[in-house]
């Protein structure tokens, strides 16, 4: 076993290193043909990841430290995928935003509900304008829609002093759109493969002619049917926010968004893999396990409030007051191969059962923040500290059914048909309220010309008051957790840094018993080198990290009525030491004024405190790479690749012990555009163009199979 995992670890990194040699092939043609004495006709515009945003906007970044500090200067990783590259991709959904992250690992384990990997571990921080609570998991259910969302980004690694808490994977920040001083508006229409149809405006510009309130309007509708049998989705999406200059050093700002999505012929649990003998049972690509009458809906609703005062020199106070509010409502079918699993030879022996589920998550969060710079022995520093405070309530509930539907012979899955089943009332299982309140503070010292440091610390107070399903989920908890990193100039393009923080994750994942798992802990390193070229418009980072986690949730089965305390569907989990090192390189940026260049490389060792091989489901090498090549005197003419890369997987094993496997995989997405008049855009992307067969994930050891090729159409006007 050990030298199959070394040659699998070896063929990884060959497959990886061709392709990476390939796709530089691809993207470095259009250079050989670039006019060299071409100048950057872009002036300030940005850099790091294809963008039209200005260079403030996108060198900086106060995700990782609450300082106002360029990529180059923040001792961590962070990659930005900005709006431009989301039009371009069409990218209308997280997810597909992250499939491009570097770094960062999509499990599509059912139709409405995926969740993100990051070195090895999951990521549960997820954040809006640096705010949010990390507390509810990191499940996304249905889709988050990008309308709403001016850029992401990514900060890979232990974010300890701008959450306090969570695994050292990543923290997703999402980035609103804001009202703005000038007047502008964007409106598309897309159509695509499997009746998808789509609109979405966006108009933003000053109400009165001082242009100190200002205001915009985001709208997004879509429909879609799907590649897999019975599933459909609608979605609405909107936003309203109102920005008033009260003085020329205050503003207040204040916004709501809602996104409804709504789905139908949802898969709950995917598809069972396996036979009891172990061999692969043989799905169509548009298998589904649910049936016509299944849903999931999804209301996720947000308002906020915002006060931002300059008080004197560079210092500047914030305060944030936000509602979130998120209500899932769902009839979903879960299909089981019990104590013994389908037969093989008859394909008999999956069992379907129904629950009703009604659900509720709810946050209020209070943040008060500021920063500036102080003089200190004949140098500047930057400062920056505050208090933020988050309510969580959650009530979970729900009704099942005696009913077992019998799918008969699973290789003909699309002709198991079954009526609605008659369900019990609905009841409440659980309520929770989670408190958490973190004191932060974070300092860049300017030690020497070429010298600089980031320290900073987070302290958590962590309550939680309720139970689930009959289990008392009391907790209380506290901790300090320090971060510390140096950045070194080594010229005048590359900087050297090192980063350490704690680890203090309290988890949300059950075990066996129907209680809450103690919270895992550790500690988090990395260093590397960053450079920034061509007056700051390329980028590029090389890291190497090591985490390790004590207590960490680790899969140990699914829930189905007789085995522990718990919703049957629901996953249950044993706490484990986790290590794992490895490395990444990322460039991104503006290679010549036509071409767009961004990609990396991640390759992971994980590791239990046996030193077996642990969470296999996490691909050990991925390999990215995007690039687009513009040609403005052909009416813009736009061309645009992306390629992914992962290597071999393999997924929690079945109900019955049996393994899931899958082997690497690649696939690659293609975008032409161009101008066909003033303002107006037309595009045409085509992904998996290979049309390769992939599962989506085997992190649960069932799966569903990805979309086969398809393509999208948008046209847009822009003013």
């Amino acid at each position: 076993m050990t030298a199959f995992r070394a040659q699998a670890f070896s063929r990884s990194r060959q497959v990886i290193l061709l392709a990476g040699i390939a796709c530089a092939a691809l993207v470095a043609l259009p250079a050989m043909a670039a006019d060299p004495d071409a100048k950057d006709k872009q002036g300030s515009d940005i850099v790091v990841t294809a963008a039209k945003l200005k260079e403030a906007q996108l060198n900086e970044s106060a995700s990782a430290t609450g300082l106002d500090l360029s990529l180059r200067e923040t001792p961590q990783s962070i990659s930005v995928i900005d709006r431009q590259r989301i039009e371009d991709f069409a990218l209308t959904n997280i997810a597909d935003v992250l499939d491009q992250a570097v770094g960062v690992n999509v499990n599509r384990n059912e139709t409405d509900r995926t969740d993100y990997t990051s070195r090895g571990f999951d990521v549960t921080n997820r954040q809006v304008d640096g705010i949010g609570v990390a507390l509810q998991g990191g499940v996304q259910f249905g889709d988050l829609d990008t309308v709403l969302y001016e850029r992401v980004d990514i900060v890979r690694g232990a974010n300890a002093m701008m959450t306090g808490v969570g695994n050292p994977s990543a923290t997703i920040n999402y980035l609103r759109k804001r009202p703005t001083a000038q007047f502008q508006a964007n409106v598309s229409a897309q159509g695509g493969s499997f009746d998808m149809w789509r609109i979405e405006g966006d108009v933003s510009g000053p109400l009165n002619a001082a242009g100190t309130i200002r205001a915009r309007v985001i709208d997004a509708h879509e429909e879609r049917g799907s590649y897999l049998d019975y599933n459909h989705t609608n979605r609405d999406v909107g936003g309203v926010l109102l920005a008033a200059d009260i003085t020329p050093d205050l503003t207040a700002t204040i916004g709501y968004s809602a996104q409804d999505n709504r789905s139908r012929g949802v898969i709950w649990g995917a598809l069972p893999l396996v036979f009891n003998d172990g061999s692969r049972i043989p799905y169509k690509r548009s298998a589904n396990t649910g049936q016509p009458w299944t849903y999931w809906n999804n209301l996720d609703q947000t308002a906020f409030g915002e006060l931002a005062w300059k008080v004197g020199g560079d210092w500047t106070l914030r305060g944030v007051f936000t509602y979130h509010d998120l209500k899932s409502n769902a009839r979903v079918l879960y299909a089981s191969g019990g104590e013994i699993g389908p037969d093989p030879a008859t394909g008999e022996g999956i069992q379907g059962y129904s629950s009703l589920f009604r659900d509720r998550y709810k946050q209020y969060l209070v943040d008060g923040y500021a920063s500036g710079s102080v003089e200190l022995f004949g140098r500047r520093h930057q400062l920056a500290f505050g208090v933020s405070s988050g309510w969580a309530p959650q009530t979970e509930a729900d009704a099942d059914t005696d009913a077992t539907l019998d799918y008969g012979d699973i290789r003909q899955l699309a002709s198991a048909r079954f009526p609605v089943p008659t369900y019990g009332p609905i009841t409440r299982e659980g309520h929770l309220e989670d408190h958490l309140t973190r004191v932060y503070g974070a300092a860049h010292i300017d030690f020497a010309d070429r010298l600089k440091g980031v320290a900073g610390f987070t302290a958590i107070w962590l309550d939680t008051t309720g139970d689930s399903y009959g289990t008392d989920e009391a907790r209380s908890n506290s901790k300090v957790s320090p971060y510390a990193g140096l950045l070194f100039d080594l010229t005048k393009h590359l900087t050297v840094y090192a980063s350490y923080t704690d680890i203090f994750n309290p988890q949300v994942e059950v075990a066996s018993t129907g209680r809450r798992l103690d919270p895992a802990r550790g500690s988090s390193l990395e260093a590397g080198i960053k450079g920034d070229w061509l007056d700051g418009k390329l980028y590029a980072t090389a890291a190497v990290f090591r985490a390790r986690q004590s207590g960490l949730a680790t899969f140990a089965g699914t829930f189905d009525g007789t085995n522990g305390n718990g919703p049957i569907g629901g996953s249950f989990y044993t706490g484990q030491t986790t290590t794992a090192r490895g490395v990444e390189a990322e460039i991104s940026g503006r290679v010549t004024d036509r071409w767009m260049l961004g990609g990396g490389i991640t390759h992971l060792h994980l590791r239990d405190d046996t030193g077996a091989d642990a969470r296999l489901f996490v691909p050990r090498g991925t390999l990215k790479v995007t690039a687009t090549y513009q040609i403005p005197e052909w009416h813009d003419f736009k061309l645009g690749a992306n390629f992914r890369y992962q290597s071999a997987v393999r997924g929690n094993d079945d109900s019955n012990g049996l393994p899931i496997r899958q082997g690497g995989y690649a696939t690659l997405d293609l975008l032409a555009g161009f101008k066909i008049a003033e303002h107006v855009e037309a595009s045409v992307n085509i992904r998996n163009v290979t049309n390769v067969r992939y599962l989506n994930s085997v992190e649960w050891g069932q799966a569903f199979y990805a979309a086969p090729r398809s393509a999208i159409g948008t046209l847009r006007f822009s003013y």
